[in-house]
């Protein structure tokens, strides 16, 4: 399933979730190179988060291979890392990488952002990138493979959205075999089907890189856990009576929550 719209509006310009992905989109081309390399593996390595080097667990020069064509690989420098677990946050490793991760960043944050207000989703959205790290260095904590993207923080996005909107229809695209037809679910459905997803992933995985299961689940659990602390009651009321506004005269007024 590809999600493709909600039917949350919004009342306040979600400026925070435009900079994050502005800035996203800035560090994959200006500091990536668009996803070529050597640019792409030299970011990986040196900005991305290896759990090893967090640790202490990986020796000095312990490498993990990015591509055995160009021979390109990171080696571990223990004790470097715990910057990375931001910078991480804010790198990609494919074209399919970000623009995935921005479009749920766009779906999901900015109804986020207008129940927190800007200061408090920053905060809120940084703090879910730190859980979803930690939970996947917890996962493998002697792990020399780098970890990179926003999908951790992301993921803390959508631990709130499911706490706070778990009504709101999710329209999906969704591919069978030859046809491709939509279907609307309350978000409770489609985002409980998608941790559902990790979490067997997680279980299921036998590492070497790829998708970083734990920190999805990770930062979706963390979303859940704080969302609370950060959501301001009065702005999530004005978006209740925001949605349950009529856009016309007798016509039927939607589900919130």
């Amino acid at each position: 399933m590809i999600p493709l719209h909600d039917e949350n509006e919004t009342i306040r310009t979600p400026i925070v979730t435009f900079v994050l992905i502005g800035l996203n989109v800035a560090v994959w081309f200006f500091v990536q190179g668009a996803g070529s390399d050597p640019t792409l593996a030299a970011s990986v390595c040196n900005l991305g988060l290896i759990p090893g080097e967090l640790t202490l667990q990986a020796k000095p020069g312990d490498g993990f291979l990015l591509d055995a064509q160009r021979g390109l690989a990171c080696l571990t420098d223990p004790g470097r890392a715990p910057e990375h677990i931001f910078t991480s946050m804010f790198l990609h490793s494919s074209w399919a990488h970000i623009i995935g991760n921005m479009w749920f960043l766009w779906l999901f944050g900015n109804n986020i952002e207008d129940s927190m207000g800007r200061g408090r989703f920053v905060a809120f959205y940084l703090l879910s990138g730190v859980g979803a790290a930690l939970a996947q260095v917890f996962s493998d904590p002697g792990s020399i493979i780098p970890m990179v993207g926003a999908s951790g923080a992301i993921s803390g996005v959508m631990g709130a959205y499911i706490l706070l909107f778990p009504r709101v229809r999710v329209f999906n695209l969704v591919p069978l075999g030859f046809f491709i037809t939509t279907l609307a679910l309350p978000a409770w459905v489609m985002l409980g089907y998608w941790m559902l997803l990790q979490l067997l992933g997680g279980f299921t995985s036998q590492g070497g890189g790829g998708v970083a299961f734990w920190a999805h689940a990770g930062g979706f659990i963390v979303g859940l856990a704080i969302v609370k602390l950060f959501v301001q009651p009065q702005y999530l009321e004005q978006h209740r009576r925001h949605h349950w506004r009529p856009k016309h005269q007798g016509r039927r007024r939607d589900r919130w929550n």
